[in-house]
């Protein structure tokens, strides 16, 4: 069985998903939101477990979801809603062999041995599907909700790292353990800099979640990235809105594209040349039914990118009992 930061860059390059699985940042997103009566920023989660089966059998790679604890109307984005962990036991439940992946968990506003029960159970039910992407967040107005300090995140960050990986034998007094046992290294993806030196990161991190931007953007980072980490994955986002015309014009918008799929096979080749391991589509911008979407994504543009089989592993009997 293959870990689940190697099946991810199976083949060399993959595609996935982010959540939340609703495209409420359209118009007629909008105006079901407020129709529904909705806060700004809260999707319609309806069809979100649907969804994440349908990307599951479709055979897209990885399914990501955002750690957001608080919702904060001056951010105006409450991403999946769903607190992290508990989400991702339920989505292990009910979805087979798509890695679930956390983009990204804030590790100085939680309870460090928490966190490490939390993902190892995940890791467990899921059968080592977990990737545990890490940062160390951007909302201050958290910090003082959770009796965490906001300047001293960095420090703490490093601090949980090394609880992750050795899982708390240094924190635990004689004869304590916290289980489940990890079966496997928790793989550690960094979002940003968690207030970390790039070398630091290269050395303790085994993968990069990067901001979206275009190739050249992303030629840069992959640079600086290689120069610290050597072949360590690095991976990166589109918000997409896939027209319904195939040959469709892209449109560059921040963090993103509309266009027909000729343009996203182009940009995802593109991707891949200058060194990008894994992309994951958000939708929320996407204007047409996600489930058609999806459908016309895996039938034209998987089959160029997803040549090799990922080992799936098998999940244990707990995750069909959701």
């Amino acid at each position: 069985m293959r870990s689940a930061l190697t099946r991810l860059t199976a083949g060399g390059f993959s595609i996935g998903i982010e959540t939340p699985l609703d495209n409420d940042w359209t118009p007629a997103g909008e105006h079901a939101r407020q129709q529904a009566g909705r806060v700004p920023g809260e999707p319609d989660l309806q069809r979100h477990a649907d969804l994440a089966r349908l990307a599951d059998r479709l055979g897209f790679r990885a399914l990501w979801v955002r750690d957001v604890p608080v919702y904060d109307p001056s951010f105006g984005d409450a991403a999946q809603v769903f607190e992290v962990f508990s989400y991702l036991g339920y989505l292990a439940g009910v979805t087979h062999d798509i890695l679930l992946g956390t983009a990204a968990v804030v590790l100085p506003i939680r309870e460090p041995l928490l966190t490490l029960k939390a993902a190892a159970t995940v890791q467990r039910l899921s059968g080592d599907r977990l990737l545990l992407g890490v940062a160390s967040g951007d909302r201050p107005v958290e910090y003082p909700l959770f009796g965490r300090d906001f300047d001293n995140r960095g420090d703490n960050f490093r601090e949980q790292v090394a609880l992750l990986r050795d899982g708390a034998a240094a924190q635990l007094p004689s004869g304590l353990a916290i289980l489940p046992t990890l079966s496997s290294p928790l793989p550690l993806l960094v979002a940003g800099l968690a207030r970390q030196s790039p070398e630091w990161l290269g050395q303790h991190m085994d993968g990069c979640l990067a901001y979206p931007g275009t190739p050249d953007d992303h030629a840069r980072r992959i640079a600086a990235w290689r120069a610290v980490a050597a072949s360590k994955p690095y991976a990166t986002f589109i918000h997409l809105d896939l027209d319904q015309h195939a040959s469709a014009p892209m449109q560059r918008w921040r963090f993103g594209f509309r266009g027909g799929r000729d343009v996203l096979i182009a940009e995802l080749h593109a991707l891949r040349a200058v060194g990008v391991d894994h992309v994951s589509l958000h939708f929320r911008r996407n204007r047409r039914p996600l489930d058609e979407t999806f459908h016309e994504i895996a039938e034209y543009v998987l089959p160029h990118f997803h040549t090799q089989s990922t080992g799936a592993a098998t999940p244990v009997a707990e995750t069909h009992h959701v």
